[in-house]
């Protein structure tokens, strides 16, 4: 099968991204977890996450991440009554239209991706490979438990 992302990342000469569950790679930034009990595996991006940046909460949704999903929907609940109480209603209004989502896309879009990890982590997933395991001990996903 031909490398959809040969050009992309040259650097993957002997796909030493992994490959997916039906043989595809990897793109470089995407870890495999899996819990051993189960059998169930998930692989997402490790990193900021655009799609929650542009359409929050929508990846909670597609991925049925029910915990974070009512998490982030608590925090944006508890910040708006916040703002409601302390700031008059006409600079409210201009803020909710102008600036909150930004701030929103911003916090949800450098969280989420941790936020579903360390969800799947206490669920009992482990790194399914070791390209996975130090991709995720890079970005201070995953440290290695104590045994």
């Amino acid at each position: 099968m031909q490398d959809p992302f040969k050009g992309f990342n040259d650097d993957d000469q002997n796909n030493q991204n992994g490959n997916g569950p039906q043989g595809l790679p990897l793109p470089p930034n995407y870890a495999t977890v899996v819990n051993p009990e189960t059998g169930n595996m998930r692989i997402a991006k490790v990193g900021f996450s655009w799609t929650m940046f542009f359409f929050p909460p929508f990846p909670a949704i597609f991925r049925a991440d029910w915990y974070n999903l009512l998490c982030i929907l608590g925090v944006d609940l508890g910040a708006s009554m916040l703002l409601m109480m302390t700031v008059p209603a006409a600079q409210t209004a201009q803020f909710t239209i102008s600036v909150w989502p930004l701030l929103q896309g911003l916090l949800w879009g450098s969280l989420y991706n941790l936020m579903y990890f360390k969800h799947l982590f206490n669920k009992g997933f482990i790194p399914a490979d070791e390209r996975s395991r130090d991709l995720l001990a890079r970005a201070h996903y995953w440290s290695q438990p104590k045994e």
